[in-house]
């Protein structure tokens, strides 16, 4: 079994970067150049504490993203950007997409950030999207276009987004669905899904990953996700341990790639390892006999919901800890 780690998915703000952008959003202007600049400032620190952690992939921080969506409905013809939402149980606001027409695409998202970062000399980069069911669940659908449909279409947009992706030089590309691991997950919607996330997958070339933060899915919907073709599957282990370490047992692990949320991003307090430890040989003998060869330790959810200096040592963490495991457990890196 090979070991691998990386962070999930975004980073929160740095003071400095924070106040810059709520000035440009108060006087109703774009990001100037000393907003571009302090953006990228932070955006080279985390990447370098990724690159400085030994971390097999380095994701950008999505700093500038005001949520996960947004960037997404302003880039698509069709939608807009509607008022701000909490989703509960996660302190995740986000603004919620109106599609008020079958969407468009006007630019790309990721694929020039992904460009940027390979433009760095950054060889192993992974590239993050919201996943189909997710958006679409979280949409205001006022084309009547009801859920399969909307998340078909969804899924149209976000297949170019990750065939560009990996045409820039993305070597995984994540699909984010906390929605997944709600209590209102039915199965019979990830069955209806199925081509939608086939044909994510075909056109990012197989490299498509699916990670579902917050909370493991319920068994049915697990089952369900065991049939989608894809590269892999990312769980939140430390938020529910026995629940995410059930479902490895019992349902097993079909795909060539397994990801393990074993940092927690939802506080600022230093992980145990021993804990860490314990949680990743249990699922090590979960997966025996299963499809998978390489395990990924990863932090729970994105680091945005932690101050930054927090972020960056959590990164540093899941780093040596990634080191630590692998010659503890004797992994292959």
């Amino acid at each position: 079994m090979r070991l691998e780690a990386e962070v999930l998915g975004g980073y929160p703000r740095s003071d400095r970067l924070r106040k810059l952008l709520r000035a440009a959003e108060e006087r109703g202007e774009a990001p100037d150049a000393e907003v571009r600049r302090v953006l990228e400032e932070d955006t080279l620190i985390v990447v370098g504490a990724q690159l400085g952690a030994g971390l097999d992939r380095v994701v950008d921080g999505m700093m500038d993203w005001h949520d996960p969506l947004r960037p997404f409905a302003e880039a698509w013809r069709g939608v807009a950007v509607g008022g701000l939402q909490r989703w509960f149980d996660n302190n995740f606001f986000y603004r919620v997409p109106v599609v008020v027409e079958p969407p468009d695409p006007k630019r790309l998202v990721v694929a020039p950030r992904v460009r940027w970062l390979r433009s760095l000399g950054v060889e192993r980069v992974k590239a993050v999207l919201p996943g189909p069911y997710t958006f679409a669940k979280l949409s205001q659908d006022r084309a009547g276009l009801g859920f399969p449909r909307l998340a078909e279409a969804l899924g149209e947009l976000l297949a170019r987004e990750a065939r560009a992706a990996v045409e820039a030089g993305a070597e995984v590309v994540q699909l984010d669905e906390p929605a997944l691991g709600d209590v209102d997950a039915r199965p019979e919607e990830v069955r209806e899904l199925r081509e939608v996330y086939a044909r994510i997958s075909e056109a990012a070339s197989g490299r498509v990953r699916i990670a579902v933060p917050y909370r493991p899915p319920a068994p049915e919907v697990y089952r369900e996700l065991a049939e989608v073709k894809v590269g892999g599957l990312v769980l939140d282990v430390v938020d529910a341990p026995e629940a995410a370490l059930e479902l490895l047992r019992r349902e097993g692990a079909p795909w060539p790639a397994v990801g393990l949320g074993v940092v927690q991003a939802r506080n600022i307090y230093r992980d145990d390892y021993g804990r860490v430890r314990g949680l990743v040989e249990a699922a090590l003998r979960a997966l025996e006999g299963s499809g998978a060869r390489t395990v990924v330790v990863t932090t729970s959810a994105w680091l945005d919901l932690i101050p930054f200096r927090y972020a960056l040592e959590k990164t540093r963490l899941l780093g040596a800890y990634a080191a630590r495991l692998a010659e503890e457990l004797g992994l292959a890196r």
